[in-house]
């Protein structure tokens, strides 16, 4: 038999999947005919993010979920479940607030690696159950978790300056992915992060001389684009990738190997 990136037959949950990036995702498992459930906190947003998109629909629902609840995270689970089985879990969403690297408080410190990194450990725990025939879990990481900010980035646009517990929580989630693979693995789960690097949001591309900052701390000399992330997700959730677990996918225009 050869595998093939078809995602026919295949339900696909996504947390923060009516974000920048996530909304990419999303449109591109369902071109691929999975079937997507949206977990997040706002079905208006959900609903007004893919109001251009009504053929969709047949493909598409949304599910409330609290990333920063863990019981919130089972019942949404468990209400698919009751539903459909589940074969692939996307922890995309995340939280943080704080910035400054000498000034951050202890709250914002606790709070950056709760919903970064706490959140997606609460989301593989509690999958687990419902994932007793094999499944897959992919995770969403970051440059800045294998690699250190380059300051001079920023130095010009302050106000974007990456935060330290962001950082240290995507290097934990890449850790988190090695151990649940090895853990999860004579139980037929792969479990893959993704790893982005450059993919500023529209708001943030008005400050060109930002862009053009990151452009040159790129080999292909661009950020990325939504859908330049999108294809990791589909290759990582198809059974074209049944033989990979534990990895780390990174893309990033070649950001970390400069």
């Amino acid at each position: 038999m050869i595998y093939n990136f078809d995602l026919d037959g295949k339900i696909v949950l996504i947390t923060g999947g009516y974000g920048y990036l996530g909304k990419a995702i999303t449109e591109s498992l369902i071109y691929h005919n999975a079937k997507v459930f949206v977990l997040a906190r706002s079905k208006d947003k959900f609903e007004s993010t893919f109001a251009q998109n009504p053929e969709l629909n047949q493909r598409l629902k949304f599910q409330y979920c609290d990333i920063s609840d863990s019981q919130s995270i089972r019942e949404s689970f468990s209400s698919i479940n009751e539903i459909t089985p589940i074969d692939v879990l996307i922890n995309n969403a995340f939280y943080l607030s704080g910035q400054s690297p000498e000034k951050m408080s202890d709250q914002d410190w606790s709070s950056g690696i709760d919903g970064s990194l706490s959140s997606v450990f609460y989301s593989i725990r509690e999958i687990i159950p419902f994932f007793d025939k094999g499944g897959k879990i992919i995770n969403v990481a970051s440059m800045y978790g294998i690699v250190a900010p380059d300051f001079n980035v920023y130095e010009a646009s302050p106000d974007f300056l990456n935060p330290p517990h962001y950082g240290a929580a995507k290097a934990g989630i890449v850790q988190l992915t090695k151990y649940y693979a090895s853990y999860l693995g004579d139980r037929n789960i792969n479990v893959n992060t993704i790893t982005p690097g450059p993919f500023p949001s529209s708001s943030v591309q008005q400050d060109m001389k930002f862009v053009n900052a990151l452009e040159r701390k790129t080999c292909l000399g661009r950020i990325g684009k939504p859908e330049d992330l999108a294809g990791a997700f589909v290759f990582l959730a198809s059974d074209a990738s049944n033989y990979i677990t534990g990895q780390n996918i990174i893309v990033d225009g070649g950001w970390s190997i400069k």
